[in-house]
């Protein structure tokens, strides 16, 4: 039972304090905290003032402190996504964020405002898809990591024993991890995709699951969190394990994402597709074996997939990567290079299977996790692929949906649910399951880093390339243009505070969000505006002569392509980038 947080609660709301009571069978806790003093401690339901306002809540997410004070974070609504070995599980849809303070005339103007600022920050991470919770089964760790575990590691509660790289409300619930005594109210919450299905093939039935876990180190949005960080942190680093449950047998393959672990930027600046930058003074080394020794303690050998374009300014990095994996020796780390756009032009997506096959030997060496009813271990696998193109979105969920599909055939197989010679691909039913649902992991975890759904879902979905595809992309990647430029600075603003990266202090004499636009991001693209409208303008009012509103047409249009042309040069004056946390800090 330790390893449980309560999962029926009611919140009491009085002007002191906020009483949070466990309503499981048998419970009798209150979690109490004090509105003014802000201390948490532990009571019984008779101390629950009957004058307190009532209201049903799902978990604690934990607190903040903003210029305000203090702010109670908890779930208000929730979504079953599925049982998973008899342990429910769900997904956070509503939260409220609740002030300590009763009252806001302790603030100035400007505090106010920042703080309104703050809290739409904290809101619009809180509105992103994806958060996932289970009140009595560790979401954190994998089948494998799961089953090599001490007594005394299941007897912890699950904050505890939860792998902190995926518990992304880790810096909300800080206050409630120093004291043990309240841990069954703390509710470690995960961030990423989840997806079970019930399903049948030759008449047997399993539970087929796919979970994509994302790291809350070194995160944050597209093009303001690339590379790696000092501590080795890779920049959308995503674990995604799928998993089958059949006749007590459980069985599950684990594959990983992360951008290439280099220093290295790629800032927005207007362009398409701003240049990517390799730092040329840092020790990137020192960096890249952080990386790969942590990765080879969790996972252990490590197949890297390169699907970047090995020429443009994609070269250098896959160069880059290359030369640092020769240059490290490590025996444990394979590294395959993939151009994934040249291989696939012309819509050849037909010629993965080059691919596949060149990794084939080395799946099979890597094998898989494999656990009888009676909790033997049949089989471990012995290593990752860890895949990456330039966002380890698109082209990478491509291909991992294709390793993870080799995997559950022979999983399949060795557990009796295909027949041998059977293939996966011929089971109509399961291949839409299948290909449907790595096509919605391809878009969460699209949406989460890049504001938009995934691109090449059409192959994900289909098994083919198509037209309308194309169409989609094309229109996704105008949507991607567009938050990456002008609103990612705010989106990555918003996780770092969520995630603790940063830290508000109202005594701060100068506050990160009050500094000025400079004038010419407000008064440049203005001008451009009202110059091509005037440009317009002219054309539909011709005068008395074409020469005279040929002349004003020239005006106008010099004007508006002139001052577009400037903005383009200054395209990173232009952009909205982050304000909370320094350029040094996230590069």
């Amino acid at each position: 039972m330790a390893a449980t947080t309560y999962e029926q609660l009611k919140l009491h709301i009085t002007p002191e304090k906020f009483y949070v009571e466990a309503c499981d069978d048998g419970a009798d806790d209150v979690l109490i905290i004090d509105r003014v003093s802000t201390e948490v401690t532990l009571s019984v339901k008779k101390d629950i003032p009957p004058s307190a306002v009532t209201r049903p809540i799902f978990g604690i997410l934990g607190t903040i402190h903003l210029v305000a004070g203090n702010y109670l974070i908890v779930i208000t609504k929730k979504k079953k996504i599925g049982e998973f070995f008899n342990h429910v599980i769900w997904k956070a849809t509503d939260f409220d964020v609740l002030s300590y303070k009763k009252t806001m005339l302790h603030l100035t103007d400007i505090q106010l405002q920042d703080n309104k600022t703050f809290l739409a920050m904290m809101n619009h991470v809180l509105s992103m898809d994806g958060f996932y919770f289970s009140t009595t089964y560790d979401l954190t760790h994998t089948l494998q990591r799961l089953s090599n575990t001490s007594p005394e590691f299941q007897e912890m509660s699950l904050l505890e024993r939860a792998d902190q790289r995926f518990v992304w409300n880790g810096h909300l619930l800080r206050e409630l991890s120093a004291q043990p005594e309240v841990h069954r109210f703390a509710l470690p919450v995960l961030h990423g995709f989840i997806t079970m299905h019930s399903c049948s093939i030759n008449g047997k039935y399993f539970d087929w699951i796919l979970i994509s876990r994302r790291s809350c180190f070194r995160a944050g949005v597209r093009y303001y969190v690339r590379g790696i960080d000092s501590e080795g942190h890779a920049a959308n680093f995503v674990e995604t394990e799928q998993i089958v449950h059949y006749n007590g047998s459980r069985a599950s393959f684990v594959q990983t994402r992360g951008s290439i672990p280099l220093y290295w930027s790629q800032r927005p600046n207007l362009k398409y597709k701003p240049l990517p930058l390799i730092n040329k003074v840092a020790n990137h080394m020192d960096g890249f074996q952080r990386h790969f020794d942590s990765q080879i303690i969790i996972y252990g050998k490590q197949v890297i997939i390169n699907l970047v374009n090995q020429k443009g300014s994609e070269k250098p990095l896959e160069q880059a990567f290359a030369t640092m994996v020769s240059s490290l020796g490590n025996g444990m780390i394979r590294y395959i290079a993939f151009d994934f756009h040249k291989e696939c032009k012309n819509m050849r997506w037909d010629r993965l299977s080059i691919l596949l096959d060149q990794v084939a030997e080395m799946q099979d060496e890597l094998s898989y996790f494999l656990v009888d009813p009676s909790g033997l271990v049949l089989s471990n696998q012995e290593g990752v692929f860890r895949s990456n193109c330039m966002d380890c979105l698109d082209r990478t969920n491509v291909i991992q949906s294709l390793l993870a599909r080799r995997s559950l055939q022979a999983q399949l197989q060795r557990l009796g649910v295909l027949h041998v010679g059977q293939k996966l691909e011929e089971q109509d039913e399961f291949e839409k399951i299948y290909k449907n649902a790595w096509a919605d992991n391809a878009n969460a975890c699209a949406k989460q880093y890049a504001g938009t759904g995934a691109l090449k879902t059409d192959f994900t979905r289909t098994g083919k390339r198509t037209q309308l595809g194309l169409i989609m992309d094309g229109w996704n990647s105008l949507i991607r243009y567009y938050k990456n430029n002008f609103s990612d600075g705010f989106r990555q603003d918003s996780i770092d505070l969520f995630l603790g990266n940063y830290s508000v202090d109202e005594l701060e004499s100068h506050s990160p969000l009050s500094v000025p636009r400079d004038l010419k991001f407000l008064a440049l693209p203005i001008i451009m505006v009202v110059a091509f409208s005037m440009c317009i303008i002219c054309l539909l009012m011709a005068g008395d002569t074409w020469t005279e509103t040929l002349a004003y047409v020239l005006f106008w249009g010099v004007a508006s392509i002139g001052t577009f042309f400037i903005i383009l040069y200054n395209g990173k004056d232009f952009v909205d980038a982050p304000r909370l946390v320094q350029k040094e800090k996230i590069d």
